[in-house]
């Protein structure tokens, strides 16, 4: 729960990877289920700053600013359901993610 979560802490400076990325180095090895959740979480918040940075580029075009709201709207909404899925011991698997780490 906390590798999703933490992902807002450090969203306010554009960094929401580094909370995954704590969980992941310091608790990875130690549970399995653990890992698999860093995993996601690291996954999904690197995918959504590419996101982000898309709509930034969109806005010379005006689609972007509507772009951004929508990605902003679905990235509380997806961490959400995924901490509240890791509490409650599922698993869980964010939509629209690249799998850049495994």
């Amino acid at each position: 729960m906390g590798a999703h979560l933490s992902a807002f802490v450090a969203a306010y400076v554009a960094l929401g990877l580094l909370g995954p990325l704590v969980v992941l180095l310091i608790q990875g090895n130690n549970s399995p289920f653990v890992r698999r959740h860093a995993v996601e979480a690291l996954n999904f918040n690197l995918t959504w700053l590419i996101w982000i940075g898309i709509s930034v580029l969109l806005i010379f075009v005006f689609i972007g600013i509507f772009m951004l709201i929508a990605v902003g709207i679905a990235y509380v909404v997806l961490v959400i359901m995924g901490g509240l899925a890791a509490s409650r011991g599922e698993e869980y698997r964010y939509p629209l993610t690249f799998r850049f780490v495994s």
